[in-house]
C-alpha cells in the first residue's frame, strides 16, 4: 500500500457500492443505509469509548448489513448497535473468565476494553479495531473464540483494508490470499485461492474487474 495513495473509507465504499450495483446487486441490497446521528451518539455513550474516525466514517456509509454475507474477505460489517452488543458480550465473557489479561503463552488477552469489533466472520470471530494508544492505534486484528487476540497480520487501519478490497474488485488480485467470486444467485463471495470453482456444489465464477 505504501506505493499508492490509500483512498478514504467513504471513497472505497463508494467504489465497492458501484461495483456491487453492476455485478452483485443481491449483495448490495443487504447493505444498510447510513447510521442515524442520534443512534451513533447513543452507541458511543453505551460503549464508553470514542469510535475511531474511520469507523464513524464507515458507519456513515453503511450501518452494517441486514444479514451475514461474504461482502468482505472473511467477514461482514456490523451495525452500530451490533458493535455495542458484541463488545458488551465479549467484555462480560472476558470478565467472568479472566480473559482481560494476556496469558503467559499469548501476546494478547482474549479481549481488551479498547478493542472495538467492526465486523464478524461466519463463525463469530471479530475483526477488531485496536484503540489502545501508541503508534499502532487504529490497526485491525482478530479476536476469536479461543486464544488471545491476534495482530500478527494486522492492517494499519480500516481505510487501508477497504482500499485493498476496492482495488481487488477493480484491478484484480487478492486480499491476503482471498479472491472475489460471484455465486449463481448474484452474490459476492470471497474464497482462498484463485482456482475456486464451486461453493456447496454451486458454480463460482471469478469476479469481473471494474464496471465494464
Amino acid at each position: 500500500m505504501s506505493a499508492e495513495m490509500v483512498l478514504s473509507v467513504s471513497s472505497s465504499w463508494q467504489r465497492i457500492d458501484a461495483w456491487l450495483a453492476v455485478h452483485a446487486p443481491t449483495t448490495l441490497a443487504l447493505l444498510r443505509p447510513a447510521v442515524a446521528a442520534d443512534e451513533l451518539e447513543s452507541v458511543q455513550r453505551a460503549l464508553g469509548v470514542q469510535l475511531s474516525v474511520e469507523l464513524r466514517e464507515s458507519l456513515s456509509c453503511h450501518n452494517g448489513v441486514s444479514e451475514w454475507t461474504s461482502l468482505l474477505p472473511e467477514q461482514a460489517p456490523l451495525g452500530a448497535a451490533d458493535i455495542a452488543e458484541h463488545r458488551r458480550m465479549c467484555l462480560e465473557i472476558a470478565s467472568d473468565n479472566d480473559g482481560l489479561v494476556a496469558r503467559p503463552w499469548d501476546d494478547e488477552p482474549w479481549w481488551h476494553p479498547l478493542w472495538v469489533p467492526w465486523a464478524v466472520s461466519a463463525d463469530g470471530n471479530a475483526h477488531v479495531i485496536d484503540l489502545r494508544p501508541g503508534d499502532e492505534a487504529g490497526r485491525l486484528g482478530w479476536a476469536g473464540h479461543s486464544g488471545g487476540g491476534d495482530f500478527s497480520d494486522s492492517w494499519p487501519g480500516l481505510a487501508t483494508y477497504l482500499h485493498a478490497v476496492s482495488r481487488a474488485l477493480y484491478s484484480g488480485g487478492g486480499v491476503r490470499e482471498m479472491y472475489p467470486y460471484l455465486t449463481p444467485g448474484g452474490q459476492l463471495w470471497w474464497d482462498f485461492g484463485q482456482d475456486c470453482r464451486c461453493l456447496n456444489d454451486e458454480p463460482l465464477i471469478p469476479a469481473p474487474l471494474g464496471l465494464g
